[in-house]
């Protein structure tokens, strides 16, 4: 049974258990917790799956070592897919895009989405850097023939093209295009189509499993006061509250 099944089952006795309300002692809750076999095995790979995901191939490399846990994609293609990222972080679209296509020219052939966002990228690195007049010509020529096409990238290009009306861009209403978070963004859009063309997850296991615990707490608090798990982090239970 997989761990994602097994904490399923887990959490579905445990709320049968709690069907009335009551105080669930920590003994008694650390007891119920001890009952719940998860394989050593399953823990690694959920590291591993993290690791690969977010890009840390160093750990990776380590861990693969450490525990005898194979990745299930060339741990060499994670340092490719973190240059497209940290080109994009960086405000180097063409060069992303460059590597992007070195790695499989089919994802951004069969991704206009990404493609587009990735040229809006670079419509905003231009005006960033003052070139008005060249980031006029790529909008007409790259990006105008595009929003003609599709409603959703007009509205993105008429709000990217509307910085130009500002003297100061970095003060005014659309100047949230020009943060940092923005590079992040599209960073991160890249990377997740990277993975997906990998047969890979685009998002890591574990903060899903996180998410899950919360959700599962907060629906166990209608039925019982028991030992919460508040941070994470440490994962240190604390007594319930009565």
């Amino acid at each position: 049974m997989s761990l994602f099944w097994t904490v399923i089952r887990q959490l579905a006795e445990i709320e049968a258990m709690t069907a009335s309300k009551k105080v669930i002692t920590r003994e008694e809750w650390e007891k119920k917790l001890n009952d719940v076999k998860i394989r050593k095995e399953d823990m690694n790979k959920l590291v591993m799956n993290f690791f690969v995901t977010e890009g840390f191939v160093e750990a990776a490399e380590k861990f693969r070592k450490e525990s005898g846990t194979e990745p299930d994609i060339d741990l060499a293609t994670i340092t490719d897919r973190m240059a497209v990222k940290k080109a994009v972080q960086s405000g180097n679209v063409d060069d992303a895009i460059e590597k992007v296509n070195d790695l499989n020219p089919e994802i951004l052939d069969t991704n206009p989405q990404l493609f587009f966002h990735l040229q809006q990228q670079r419509l905003i690195e231009l005006i960033r850097n003052g070139k008005i007049e060249e980031a006029l010509e790529f909008a007409q020529e790259e990006l105008a023939p595009r929003g003609e096409e599709n409603q959703s990238f007009l509205q993105d290009l008429e709000k990217t093209v509307a910085l130009l009306a500002f003297e100061d861009v970095s003060n005014c209403p659309l100047g949230e295009l020009l943060d940092i978070s923005q590079r992040l963004k599209t960073a991160s859009e890249v990377n997740a189509a990277i993975l997906t063309s990998q047969s890979h997850e685009k998002d890591p296991k574990l903060p899903n499993l996180l998410k899950m615990l919360i959700w599962a707490q907060n629906q166990l608090d209608e039925k019982a006061a028991y030992p919460h798990i508040k941070d994470l982090s440490s994962a240190k239970l604390e007594d319930p509250s009565i």
